[in-house]
């Protein structure tokens, strides 16, 4: 399989993934690696027009069969050797970014749509590792982790109520996650505790990297 490596992830990322079983960590490291690149196209890029040239790019590689797409990235190899047949769920991220460049204010419905865009690939992952029945418990999680990261990077503050009180909707339980989800599980606990404080960092002390651990190990 291509090599990629969680090196540049965000730290909160690298912690969760070190809890990922064999069965679906690659898969993980994967999304992971994806997610924080197209991260960076949205919040580095000086005209949303580049950010959305580049997201263009990865959706109209991902709607090719594997055999034809571009060669040499990394991150594209590993997903045409290790993601036949979940593209899909790669597009529905592609268009949660997308949805993060339009003109401001954030659009109402735009919290929802990134939410749900980001969960479906951890669905997808989970559809891989054999527990597809855990998939509605796996959206849930997905999509409160992802609000979260959302409003922790978000400086207006009127647009950070906006996505922790979508997130709040949500709930602050849930089932629990099988074991192949374990760094969902992990990031959905942090996830919990940032919208209860209200958008906060999801690392945030050695009360926060406590937490991430006791999950990760015991998966509660």
């Amino acid at each position: 399989m291509a090599e990629i490596t969680p090196d540049e992830l965000p730290l909160v990322m690298r912690l969760a993934l070190s809890y990922a079983p064999a069965r679906s960590r690659y898969a993980m490291l994967v999304f992971m690696t994806l997610d924080h690149r197209f991260a960076q196209f949205v919040s580095q890029a000086k005209e949303p027009i580049l950010a959305q040239m580049r997201l263009a790019w990865w959706r109209d590689e991902l709607a090719k069969q594997p055999d034809v797409r571009a060669q040499g990235d990394p991150v594209l190899d590993a997903l045409s050797e290790g993601w036949r047949g979940h593209e899909l769920a790669l597009s529905s991220l592609v268009d949660a970014w997308e949805e993060l460049l339009a003109e401001p204010p954030l659009a109402e419905t735009a919290p929802e749509n990134f939410a749900s865009g980001r969960a479906l690939v951890f669905a997808a992952i989970a559809r891989m590792a054999g527990d597809g029945e855990a998939s509605g418990a796996v959206m849930l999680a997905g999509r409160r982790w992802a609000l979260a990261d959302l409003a922790s990077k978000i400086s207006d503050d009127e647009e950070k109520a906006i996505v922790v009180d979508v997130a709040r909707r949500l709930g602050s339980s849930g089932p629990p996650l099988p074991r192949s989800m374990r760094p969902l599980t992990v990031l959905d606990g942090l996830a919990r505790s940032a919208i209860a404080a209200g958008g906060t960092p999801l690392l945030q002390g050695r009360r926060s990297i406590a937490l991430a651990m006791r999950l990760g190990l015991f998966g509660k």
